[in-house]
């Protein structure tokens, strides 16, 4: 039997560092902290039932932004090497800002995202292309039902390469970073939710984001948290 028949998977994300503004937003708003397994009692701005039915799915993920979707370990991997790897990979990186995110819509859903204008676009653009391609030998190949997961009919040609590339559609030139807030919104309940939201991150908006580390996130067994179970700072954030 593989090691790790269990099917748990691993990503690499972007989380914002623990004692900063957007994080505590950013779990307080989704109901969970990942990184403490803890629960938030609070609601901001909406009633209790309808703010727990928009962020189930997001909280389950943890607030992040992607940068290495979640995997499956490979049959000759293990998670020790793998934070080697993380560990190695983090402290020859040099931190950077984004200083222009703004609340968008994406296919829906609500989430923050860079100003198209940020400087620092290319320097995060970089970071998610390096952390899929450096990291891709402990990923166990995408399993037929995984692909099928993903449509692929309905994929750009481009999309259907990164699929069978790289398992994921949405990487390297189809990247685009965001750290969602919502699952999808029916046009009426995101004409209520949109303006709380805006209300909640006027002043979070701005804040640079300061990117100093990267986080390893796992997901124990299918439809389980993911939790937050190690940052690897950068070189100059030691």
């Amino acid at each position: 039997m593989s090691e790790h028949a269990t099917n748990e998977r691993y990503a690499i994300y972007l989380a914002p560092e623990r004692d900063t503004p957007l994080w505590r937003f950013g779990t307080s708003w989704l109901g969970r902290n990942p990184e403490t397994g803890e629960d938030s009692v609070e609601r901001l701005g909406l009633e209790n039932s309808l703010h727990a039915q928009i962020t189930r799915t997001p909280a389950r993920y943890g607030f992040h932004g992607t940068l290495k979707p979640p995997f499956r370990l490979a049959d000759h991997a293990n998670v020790k090497d793998l934070k080697i790897a993380l560990a190695d990979f983090a402290v020859a990186r040099r931190s950077f800002e984004l200083t222009e995110l703004r609340l968008g819509e994406l296919n829906g859903f609500l989430a923050l995202i860079p100003d198209e204008n940020d400087t620092a676009l290319s320097d995060l653009s970089t970071l998610a292309g390096d952390s899929v391609a450096s990291l891709d030998e402990f990923r166990a190949p995408m399993s037929e039902s995984e692909s099928v997961r993903r449509n692929p009919d309905q994929l750009t040609s481009a999309q259907r390469e990164n699929l069978e590339r790289w398992g994921y559609p949405y990487v390297f030139g189809e990247f685009g970073f965001h750290m969602t807030l919502t699952g999808k919104l029916d046009p009426k309940t995101l004409a209520i939710v949109r303006p709380v939201l805006e209300h909640e991150v006027v002043e979070l908006l701005k804040l640079p984001l300061r990117v100093l580390s990267v986080a390893l996130f796992h997901e124990p067994a299918p439809s389980e948290p993911f939790h937050l179970i190690q940052r690897f700072d950068f070189g100059d954030a030691l």
